[in-house]
């Protein structure tokens, strides 16, 4: 709302998590049908397979290891099909042929933030994997989506190659496990109120029309009751 305090809504996330991504769509919607929301958003890193070979692996054999032969990944993965269908979100399991080492992907978000251009990375790197296929470990990858949102490629290409900022991401990492995070997406509201799990667009337009009342009547941020 213009003149109103902003809510930080923070994100904890992996682009290599489907139902990350999933979250992302439903939240986008709500905040399109709601440009006077009060978010100001921040992504955070969190790596589900932290332990990821540096040049990823195969992703058929991942799942296949992960969930015990074809049939179990098949199983695994039927609910999140069917949710993506029926929400009507483009979800090419397909075309992803590498499941990606995202330390990489996290250092170019965590810079994009710094330019201001964190959303746009974002976005660009869940539609290169979830969308395009694209492996979001390969560094010549990474750097066409920075180049893509703007970024200097260069500078970019030369910040991958150093170890800069990998003590910092894994810290984060690190401080999102300290604090009970255990899965992704988990949504922070004013550093007080968490969601985990990827929320229904309906979900997040009754939360921002709640704040959104509350604001306008100056009672400030919800309640933990009004966000349950």
């Amino acid at each position: 709302m213009e003149g109103s305090p902003l809510i930080k809504l923070d994100i904890i996330s992996d682009v290599a998590c489907p139902w990350c991504y999933l979250g992302k769509v439903f939240l986008d919607r709500a905040l399109e049908a709601h440009p006077d929301h009060p978010f100001a958003i921040e992504w955070h890193p969190f790596q589900l397979n932290p332990d990821m070979p540096a040049g990823g692996m195969d992703r058929r054999e991942y799942l296949e290891t992960k969930f015990g032969g074809k049939e179990g990944a098949v199983r695994a993965y039927m609910p999140l099909i069917q949710y993506a269908e029926t929400a009507g979100v483009e979800l090419n399991l397909d075309r992803v042929k590498r499941q990606p080492n995202t330390l990489d992907a996290h250092r170019l978000i965590h810079w994009a933030g710094i330019e201001g251009r964190q959303a746009a990375a974002v976005s660009s790197l869940f539609r290169a994997m979830w969308h395009e296929g694209r492996d979001i470990g390969d560094r010549a990858v990474l750097c066409d989506i920075a180049e893509s949102i703007g970024m200097e490629r260069d500078l970019v290409r030369r910040l991958l190659d150093s170890d800069a900022d990998v003590a910092e991401i894994r810290a984060r990492d690190a401080h999102a496990r300290a604090r009970g995070v255990r899965g992704v997406p988990t949504f922070i509201i004013d550093n007080t109120h968490v969601l985990q799990g990827a929320q229904p667009t309906e979900t997040w337009s009754q939360i921002i029309e709640e704040i959104n009342r509350q604001i306008a009547d100056g009672s400030g941020a919800a309640s933990d009751g009004d966000l349950q």
